[in-house]
């Protein structure tokens, strides 16, 4: 006969997700420390409310992904893509797809656009959230 499950005992389901979460929020941890060029540049630009007066997060855990950007009150994910985007242009796609289908809007850029750009990146950042609001 099966024992009763413990009050609060997790299922090995539940174990497991709570695994992956934790290894997500280490994983963001690491890319924090780890940015690239461009991600500097444009967190450099995005922190402090400095873009229309928004907060800005990075390397936030959107299960089962990690977004580079995110506002949460514009509900708007910034990604900065890299020459290894040009390899994953159909998972990217789908990535893309089910953060939107949460109801998040998603900008991405190059990291030369970002790096080259940097103006013409901004603006665009602005006119999403100001048209938002």
């Amino acid at each position: 006969m099966d024992k009763p499950a413990k009050k609060g005992s997790l299922s090995q389901w539940e174990r497991d997700r709570v695994r992956d979460s934790k290894h997500l929020q280490s994983r963001a941890r690491v890319l924090r420390r780890q940015a690239s060029e461009a991600e500097k540049v444009l967190w450099r630009q995005l922190r402090g409310r400095q873009l229309e007066g928004y907060k800005f997060r990075r390397q936030v855990v959107f299960e089962p992904y990690i977004v580079d950007f995110v506002c949460l009150e514009a509900r708007l994910i910034i990604e900065a893509d890299g020459g290894q985007h040009t390899d994953r242009v159909a998972y990217d796609a789908l990535r893309t797809a089910k953060l939107e289908s949460k109801g998040y809007r998603v900008l991405r850029f190059w990291n030369h656009q970002v790096l080259g750009e940097l103006q013409n990146v901004l603006e665009e950042i602005s006119r999403v959230l100001l048209e938002d609001s």
